[in-house]
């Protein structure tokens, strides 16, 4: 059975994405997992509605922050001003100290400012003009980014997409899902608080039960077999053992969140695209999920 505040998490969230219970579980599957989301979507589909009511249902502190053509890095982290009463250089942080981390539309922001976010997703601390800041915990970055076709995008380079555990998109929503917004569209567009289903301390031990999944020798081989794959055809770039571990990792939160202490190939399958498209995609327009699905059908979960 699910966890019951798994449970009360997914349905309140599904009050605000309506039609859209699938890809909720596969954010709280990242989130649970440790890891950072990319989502790239259209405008208007829900990306910030999402991490909002993410951020106020697990009571973590949040921050927008909108990516634009003339950010710099100091604009994000934070900056260095010298106090004149204390005679000594002072540092005033940036809006990146907070649990939870929007980073909208980060591919309107130059190469420079979306790399200011990779010493933060690696290894949750900036460090500015040689002094290291401890993040707060736990910390998570949400991206948002328009498809690469639109004007005023720079693609995100390997070494950034890889910082994110997972991308997903969220998608149209159904016919019935689009009535019942213009039904209550009053509703819709007013932003309420939602109450607190879980908090920082629930969490991390949510975070903490998925290291206690079990997965088996012959599952572990699954994901060895398409990773090696991945890294033995001209139609992708191969995946890492960062990538590797991810997907493992997901696997077991995946399971979790389906109610279950051990994960089967069906969880490997159904996380597989969100973990490894990204990382394996060669054009930044090839649509997702292309190359994954091709090594998914290549390799026998049975070993």
């Amino acid at each position: 059975m699910p966890n019951e505040n798994i449970a009360i998490l997914v349905k309140q969230l599904e009050q605000v994405l309506l039609g859209k219970q699938h890809q909720i579980k596969l954010a709280l599957t990242c989130i649970f997992a440790e890891g950072h989301l990319l989502i790239e979507d259209q405008p208007g589909m829900g990306k910030t509605s999402l991490s909002q009511a993410m951020a106020q249902s697990m009571s973590l502190s949040y921050q927008r922050i909108q990516f634009t053509s003339d950010m710099l890095p100091a604009d994000i982290l934070g900056v260095t001003i010298f106090n004149k009463q204390q005679a000594k250089f002072v540092f005033h942080p940036g809006p990146i100290f907070k649990q939870m981390i929007l980073a909208d539309e980060i591919n309107r922001a130059s190469p420079k400012t979306q790399s200011s976010l990779l010493e933060a997703m690696a290894e949750k601390q900036i460090t500015v003009d040689g002094e290291t800041y401890v993040l707060p915990s736990p910390f998570f970055v949400i991206a948002t980014q328009n498809p690469s076709e639109q004007s005023g995008t720079f693609p995100l380079p390997e070494s950034q997409l890889d910082r994110f555990m997972m991308k997903l998109s969220i998608g149209y929503p159904s016919p019935q899902a689009e009535m019942a917004m213009l039904k209550d569209q009053d509703k819709q567009t007013r932003i309420e608080p939602l109450p607190q289903c879980l908090n920082a301390h629930s969490l991390k031990e949510l975070q903490q039960q998925v290291n206690q999944i079990s997965a088996s020798e012959a599952l572990l081989k699954y994901i060895l077999a398409l990773v090696k794959a991945s890294r033995e055809t001209d139609e992708a770039i191969g995946l890492s053992p960062r990538a590797s571990k991810a997907i493992l990792k997901a696997a077991k939160s995946w399971a979790m969140v389906q109610g279950r202490q051990y994960v089967v190939p069906e969880d490997v399958q159904t996380i597989f695209p969100l973990v490894a498209e990204h990382r394996m995609s060669r054009s930044t327009n090839q649509q997702s999920p292309v190359i994954s699905n091709i090594i998914l059908n290549r390799v026998n979960p049975i070993l």
